[in-house]
C-alpha cells in the first residue's frame, strides 16, 4: 500500500515524462475518480494509505493515459454547459466550440417561438439536451451511429429531457421525413479535412470516432449536404446553425451564396478565440 499523496506524486511524474499536457490535473482527476474523493479531500487525506485494489486500478488508468487515451473516456464523462455528460469512444468529446455554437443558437432563438428542432450528428446528445432545456422545445436528434445514439439516450434520460427528444438512426436527413417542418436545425457535423486527419493529436486521432471527425476532402462533404437539403426541412423563417472549421468560412459562404434564393441572413460568427466558427442562416420567408 502507498500513501495517497505519494501515489499522486508518482503519477504526475510518469505523465510528465510521457509528455502529457497538464499532468497534475490529469493525475488528480483520475485519483478523484478511483477514490471518489473531492479535490480538498485529496489534500486533507494525503497521508492516508490507499488499498491495493484502488492502487492497481489507478495505475492502470495512468498507463492508459500515457497511451494517449483521453482523460474523458477514462473517467467516463465530460462537463458541458455546466452539466455532466457520459462519453465513451463511440462519441466525440464535447468541446468549448460547441458551447459557443449553442450560445449563438440560444441568443437568436430564445426570443422566437421554437417548438421543434433538428439536431444532426447528435453524438453524445449534448446539443439535443441543451436545446430541449434552454428552448423548451421538442428535438429530433439524428446520428448515423447506433452506438452513439445509446449514449445520447443515456444523457437525455440523465438530464430529464427524454420526453422531449426523439432519437433517429440516420445518415443526416435520410430517415427524416420531408413532412417534418422544423423551426431550427443545429449541427456539429464532421468537418476535419480527410487530408488533415493524420495531423491530429494522438488522443483525437487514435481514440475518437473517425466518422464523427472526418468531413472528407476539404472537410466539407457533410456541410455541403446540409446546405443543399436543410431548406426542405425548415419552415419559412426557420434557422440553421452549423459549427464549421476555422479555415472554412469562404468555402461555406460560397455554398450558401449559390443558394441565395433559399436562405437569407447568412453570416459566419467568430468564436471566443476570434476564429470563424458558426454558420448562421435563415430559410427565406
Amino acid at each position: 500500500m502507498k500513501r495517497l499523496d505519494i501515489l499522486l506524486s508518482e503519477a504526475v511524474s510518469e505523465l510528465e515524462k510521457a509528455g502529457i499536457d497538464q499532468p497534475e490535473v490529469d493525475a488528480r482527476l483520475l485519483l478523484q475518480h478511483v477514490t471518489d474523493f473531492s479535490r480538498s479531500q485529496l489534500v486533507l487525506r494525503g497521508p492516508e494509505y490507499v488499498d491495493e485494489q484502488t492502487t492497481d486500478c489507478y495505475r492502470r488508468l495512468i498507463q492508459q493515459r500515457i497511451q494517449r487515451i483521453p482523460l474523458q473516456y477514462l473517467i467516463g464523462f465530460q462537463e458541458f454547459w455546466s452539466l455532466d455528460f457520459k462519453v465513451t469512444p463511440a462519441v466525440l468529446i464535447p468541446r468549448p466550440e460547441t458551447e459557443f455554437l449553442l450560445e449563438q443558437v440560444v441568443r437568436v432563438c430564445s426570443e422566437e417561438q421554437v417548438s421543434s428542432a433538428l439536431d444532426l450528428c447528435t453524438g453524445s446528445g449534448v446539443i439535443a439536451v441543451v436545446l430541449a432545456r434552454e428552448l423548451n422545445c421538442s428535438v429530433t436528434a439524428v446520428d448515423i451511429s447506433a452506438a452513439a445514439l445509446e449514449i445520447a439516450a443515456f444523457n437525455c434520460n440523465r438530464h430529464k429531457v427524454s420526453h422531449q427528444v426523439q432519437l433517429i438512426c440516420s445518415d443526416l436527413f435520410t430517415a427524416v421525413r420531408y413532412s417534418y417542418s422544423f423551426d431550427l436545425i443545429v449541427s456539429n457535423p464532421p468537418y476535419i479535412a480527410e487530408e488533415e486527419m493524420a495531423e491530429l493529436q494522438p488522443e483525437v486521432r487514435q481514440s475518437e470516432p473517425y466518422l464523427a471527425l472526418s468531413g472528407g476532402k476539404g472537410g466539407l462533404q457533410c456541410i455541403e449536404r446540409i446546405a443543399a437539403e436543410a431548406f426542405y426541412f425548415l419552415r419559412p423563417g426557420g434557422w440553421l446553425f452549423l459549427e464549421i472549421g476555422a479555415d472554412q468560412k469562404e468555402s461555406v459562404m460560397r455554398m450558401f451564396s449559390v443558394r441565395a434564393s433559399y436562405y437569407d441572413k447568412v453570416h459566419v460568427l467568430n468564436d471566443w478565440a476570434d476564429r470563424p466558427r458558426v454558420l448562421q442562416a435563415r430559410r427565406r420567408l
